[in-house]
């Protein structure tokens, strides 16, 4: 292939896809299409509502997502269209802003999407993916469980015909039970079996899609039971028809800027923590590689088209992919398929969902933000492998219950930063001692009867020198060397140095002055060239000796040992 087919097939991998497009492929690209739609376009009602825009803007966005992913992306299992986390911070974000007008909060819906494709793109240009780590699995894990509480409470009402008051979750839940006795019989009637029929197909029979079983069910039952007359609350006009291209308000964009700025960074954070794990694992499965800036390109590209084309935020549907890929997707054309059955649904079947009961959707709501968004065994596995990491979890459900879901997003990325600062900061230095009849140093608290040198200190660096470390750096070779009588040497095992800055040049500068005048000698084992030629700059390896580095820790710790027996320094047994 020659350099521009090769370079066009990398911007746009669909048409490297077809190709070598293989036609035994297209019938499974064809019912994985249809099947996915089926599965999607329930939902996507649900999650329109949940961001308080016109379910018919749930659909735009998903025909959006899937058209453009299918010819960007570089993942061939991959569904992208709204999901409900995404859908819980354009919400959040809404009430923030304090809007009401639907149309003004479908515009900034809107504008919140076309601001986060934008940092999607910019991300992609400057190859930043690595930002997205800055949202820890256990913050992420917790964030969404509260979201999902969030989302929950929220559409309790609409199962009971009712209205809460409350400025937060828990506020609102309290006035829900307060209205229980003021609900519509009619209304909770449906609401308690949708609940039941959803949830139940998902226990007997999870392979049916319970949404798509709910949607139908509900439209026949309004109109054979007559349920508008009942008092029971319908979704109401939805036109059938294709979204204009229309770019949101920019003037309320500019009015909210603080509020936009922090929901397109939230929806960017988690939007990309769901679409690069998601397309890493099917391109494993299936056996090719994806390019993580090409996959924020086809996320950032999939955004700013659900944006000017009135939608919603979009990522990856794991529920979805999985579905895509069990039913036989071999390549994007998957994803086209499910697209262009979107569009014919907005074409000819819109407005059959305008006699669709709200309880009705918010069950479909409730059954997706429950098992996509509440991770139960991830929590368990949180509090039985690192409990901190559990707690970190418990407070970003907490911070997104009590201060709302956008505020969750801040508070989650405040305690990944503080995680991150604290590790950073408190690097192991551990102490090592030599296995019995052999060269090898281990540490020293893991394996106590290994055997310590009184007089020569093997200590073991975990992590870079910098300016995060040097402190710590400092005061623990400090203390070792002030506080440990008979000293003659230290041994610094660098091995697990890998990146040293100027700070930590000057670090180790210190201590090699602070030995010296000591009378302790300090000897490198295992430095790595590049650090090295970093200390060599600096003058530090002329003022230690290069005599003083050593290729392993045995040598070090014996050509010390032996330098001390050669100057008639006591050369004590080792401790056992």
């Amino acid at each position: 292939m020659s350099a521009t087919p090769r370079l066009i097939s990398r911007l746009v991998p669909l048409v490297g896809q077809l190709r070598t497009y293989d036609r035994a492929w297209l019938r499974g690209d064809l019912i994985a299409g249809v099947t996915v739609a089926a599965l999607i376009v329930p939902k996507n009602l649900g999650y329109a509502a949940i961001a308080g825009i016109p379910v018919q803007n749930g659909l735009y966005a998903a025909a959006a997502g899937a058209l453009v992913y299918a010819i960007f992306g570089s993942c061939r299992q991959i569904s992208v269209g709204p999901s409900s986390a995404l859908a819980a911070v354009a919400a959040s974000a809404v009430l923030a802003a304090g809007l009401v007008a639907e149309q003004d909060i479908a515009s900034f819906v809107a504008g919140i999407t076309l601001a986060s494709g934008i940092l999607f793109l910019l991300l992609a240009v400057l190859k930043m993916g690595w930002i997205a780590r800055f949202l820890s699995r256990a913050v992420v894990t917790g964030f969404l469980f509260g979201a999902a509480i969030d989302v929950v409470i929220g559409e309790l009402p609409k199962l009971t015909g009712t209205e809460v008051t409350g400025s937060n979750p828990i506020q609102e839940l309290r006035s829900w039970f307060g209205t229980l006795g003021e609900g519509n019989t009619a209304t909770a009637v449906v609401g308690v079996v949708a609940l039941a029929v959803v949830f139940g197909l998902r226990a007997v029979a999870p392979r049916v899609p319970g949404a798509l079983v709910l949607v139908v069910g509900g439209l026949l039952a309004a109109p054979l039971f007559d349920l508008g007359a009942k008092g029971v609350a319908l979704v109401g006009d939805v036109p059938s028809g294709l979204p204009s291209f229309q770019v949101p308000n920019l003037q309320l964009m500019i009015d909210h800027a603080g509020t936009t700025a922090l929901a397109a960074v939230a929806l960017l954070l988690i939007g990309f923590s769901q679409s690069a794990g998601d397309a890493r694992a099917f391109a494993a499965k299936h056996h090719y590689r994806v390019e993580i800036n090409q996959e924020s390109t086809a996320q950032g590209l999939s955004n700013t088209a659900a944006g000017v084309f009135q939608g919603m935020p979009v990522s990856t549907s794991l529920s979805a992919s999985s579905l895509n890929d069990h039913a036989g997707a071999k390549t994007g054309v998957a994803s086209l398929t499910s697209g262009i059955t979107v569009i014919l649904t907005l074409l000819f079947l819109a407005p059959l969902f305008s006699n669709l009961p709200k309880a009705v959707l918010a069950a479909i709501i409730i059954e997706a933000v429950v098992m996509g968004m509440m991770n139960v065994p991830e929590m368990r596995r949180l509090a039985r492998v690192q409990r901190f990491d559990f707690w970190i979890a418990m407070a970003a459900l907490a911070g997104a219950l009590v201060f709302g879901v956008l505020a969750g997003v801040v508070i989650g990325i405040f305690l990944s930063l503080i995680w991150l600062v604290s590790v950073a900061t408190r690097p192991k230095m551990p102490a090592l001692g030599l296995e019995e009849g052999t060269q090898v140093f281990r540490e020293v608290g893991e394996h106590p009867e290994d055997t310590v040198y009184p007089d020569v200190a093997v200590i073991r660096l975990d992590g870079g020198l910098f300016f995060a470390t040097a402190d710590a750096f400092d005061d623990r070779l400090r203390e070792l060397i002030h506080s440990s009588p008979g000293l003659t040497g230290v041994v610094l095992d660098c091995g697990g140095i890998n990146f040293i800055d100027s700070q930590g040049v000057d670090k180790l500068g210190d201590i090699v002055d602070l030995a010296h005048e000591a009378g302790v000698t300090l000897r490198l084992a295992r430095l790595k060239p590049e650090v090295r030629a970093v200390l060599e700059r600096d003058g530090v390896i002329e003022r230690l000796g290069a005599d003083r580095i050593h290729g392993n820790i045995y040598r070090a710790v014996e050509a010390e040992r032996s330098a001390g027996a050669a100057s008639g320094r006591a050369a004590d047994g080792p401790v056992e």
